[in-house]
């Protein structure tokens, strides 16, 4: 497993953001039976950098707290069966990894809701990171049922980790 972090802003985390990644992502691929290495990149930006990206990408005029770009198209959450085959172009040439997507995470929002959410900045990290991981696994919550199941799925996770909503 590998991943990829950059820091655009000058905003410096109390932990380790590549610790926090490499905790959650183990976590969420484990769960989800991923039966490859995989790769994933993080770029950690601001609220006028992910409004840019949102426009840019989206077509979309608002700020966000987080933006997943999967690289593969999943008929079923969770299920890579297939991936080898349907993806072969989704695998580093080098490494043999699977290169699940980007994440884009807005540290200037995730501050500002672990404040409203009451809950330590940590938590509010590692919940957009999971949530934006389970986006990469093919999640949606675009619905009601997909909501619930994304919700459970990623606090079953931060739970395992010990990322609660006291924890400091």
């Amino acid at each position: 497993m590998t991943f990829y972090v950059e820091n655009e802003t000058e905003k410096i985390l109390p932990f380790s953001a590549e610790k926090i990644l490499s905790d959650v992502m183990e976590a969420v691929l484990t769960v989800e039976g991923c039966p490859y290495e995989a790769s994933v990149n993080l770029l950690l930006t601001d609220g006028a950098g992910i409004l840019e990206y949102n426009r840019n990408f989206r077509n979309t005029d608002a700020e966000t707290d987080v933006l997943s770009f999967p690289n593969l198209d999943f008929e079923k959450p969770g299920d890579f069966s297939g991936v080898e085959t349907t993806y072969a172009d989704c695998f580093d040439p080098d490494s043999g990894e699977l290169l699940l997507g980007d994440i884009i995470l807005n540290l200037e929002r995730m501050e500002a809701q672990a404040k409203e959410y009451g809950h330590s900045v940590l938590r509010e990290f590692s919940f957009l990171l999971a949530h934006s991981l389970y986006h990469l696994c093919g999640y949606d919550h675009m619905e009601a049922g997909e909501a619930r199941l994304m919700e459970e799925k990623q606090e079953a996770v931060l739970q395992k980790l010990g990322i609660t909503r006291d924890c400091p």
